[in-house]
């Protein structure tokens, strides 16, 4: 999949902005919560596992709305689906910044989860279908959307967690509010399907093996990714203004690495060998912080240094799952997307409950084990990564990228 050297990815129409606005927005809030988590900890007198639920809750209703958002989706039309999903994500950040009790957050988190799931899964085909360039020119909009959000996320949470922990949900409230403002003015209602799919499409695509195979990798992989993100803020030991600085440092190199890192390693290397390096990089920089978590300097470093190998492998295996699958591209990222945010949902929460009975270092020990298992998962389906790769390195005319997307 190569981008035409003569279409710029970033003139586009004001409905293509409009939507991106609302993933930039979206994505923030994977890390806007994570300067915020000591804090809510001290305030809500909550344990540490009790606010790793905020990313359980969200993440894994996450995964299994998933399995319905094509469903809706063709049925109600992708504009309505983004309206929808945006209005869910204003209702719950709204109610979790007015909530008393971290049950309360947790709760309103899931139907954030519930927004986020239908916004997500529809916001790139709304984007391939309206932007100008075809579907490589839209997939560079999107990470570039997502490496903005993720790097902006927990700097906007921890400048307005520093005024309250209740400043970063209203803070996703009033700026969502805009982005959904903008997607029902400027988006045209974009056709729906010609097929109508059902619930257990995303269920019954994960018999190619292919897809099965890079779902289990990315839900070993997101065991470790959100490990880090998710409980490496306890360790640190810093105030909720130098967490969302720590963590902007790491968005920031999500976003390079996702948008001109990852493509730069893959024409070199190829995606098989370019991801079994990026997941070994990764397991070994895990490994450090478990190894060094009472050593803050070192412990800082490594976080942010893994923001290189998240944004490398979240651009390349996104990519290669769009392709290896023989199904629809909305049902192919509706199963991919259920497997892997389960391992990430997960995760946070019980690196909580090891690390209170077993120290600090087991969570991310444990981490570094399942990023190194991926590895041996993914070399299953070596061959279908080398096909991958081939028909990536394949150039198509834009216009039938845009017709196939």
């Amino acid at each position: 999949m190569k981008i035409q050297s003569s279409t710029n990815p970033f003139r586009q129409p004001k409905a293509v902005f409009a939507v991106a606005l609302a993933c930039v927005v979206s994505f923030m809030g994977i890390g806007l919560v994570d300067p915020i988590l000591p804090a809510l900890s001290t305030k809500l007198h909550a344990t540490p596992s009790q606010v790793e639920l905020l990313f359980t809750s969200y993440l894994v209703i996450t995964a299994v709305a998933m399995l319905v958002t094509g469903w809706v989706s063709s049925r109600i039309g992708p504009k309505r689906t983004l309206v929808v999903g945006l209005v869910l994500i204003v209702v719950f950040s709204a109610l979790a910044g007015a909530s008393h009790g971290i049950d309360q957050i947790v709760g309103f988190r899931a139907g954030w989860g519930l927004g986020n799931a239908l916004f997500i899964a529809t916001s790139l085909a709304v984007i391939v279908s309206s932007a100008s360039g075809g579907f490589a020119g839209a997939i560079v909009l999107y990470e570039t959307a997502l490496g903005v959000g993720i790097a902006l996320g927990p700097l906007v949470g921890g400048e307005l967690g520093g005024i309250s922990w209740r400043g970063p949900f209203f803070g996703v409230t009033v700026l969502m509010a805009i982005a959904l403002v903008a997607t029902i003015v400027l988006v045209q209602d974009v056709p729906r399907p010609p097929r109508k799919v059902s619930i257990v499409d995303p269920i019954r695509a994960l018999r190619h093996r292919g897809l099965l195979t890079m779902g289990l990798t990315a839900l070993l992989y997101n065991w470790g990714f959100f490990t880090v993100l998710g409980y490496a803020p306890f360790p640190m030991h810093l105030g909720t203004h130098e967490l969302g600085y720590v963590f902007t440092g790491w968005g920031v190199l999500v976003g390079l690495f996702a948008i001109f890192g990852a493509p730069w390693i893959q024409r070199r290397l190829g995606i098989a060998r370019a991801l079994y390096l990026n997941l070994a990089l990764f397991a070994i920089d895990v490994l450090v912080v478990g190894l060094f978590i009472h050593d803050r300097a070192i412990l800082i470093v490594a976080v942010i240094l893994s923001g290189i190998f998240i944004g490398t492998n979240n651009t390349i295996t996104t990519q290669a799952v769009m392709t290896v699958a023989p199904v629809e591209r909305p049902v192919a990222s509706a199963s991919y997307g259920f497997i892997r945010f389960i391992g990430g949902g997960i995760a946070p929460w019980a690196a909580g409950k090891i690390a209170a009975s077993h120290g600090d270092h087991l969570p991310f020990y444990i981490g570094a084990a399942a990023i190194a298992l991926a590895i041996a998962v993914l070399a299953t389906g070596h061959g279908a990564l080398e096909r991958a790769h081939a028909v990536q390195a394949i150039p198509e005319p834009l216009d039938s990228e845009l017709e196939a997307a």
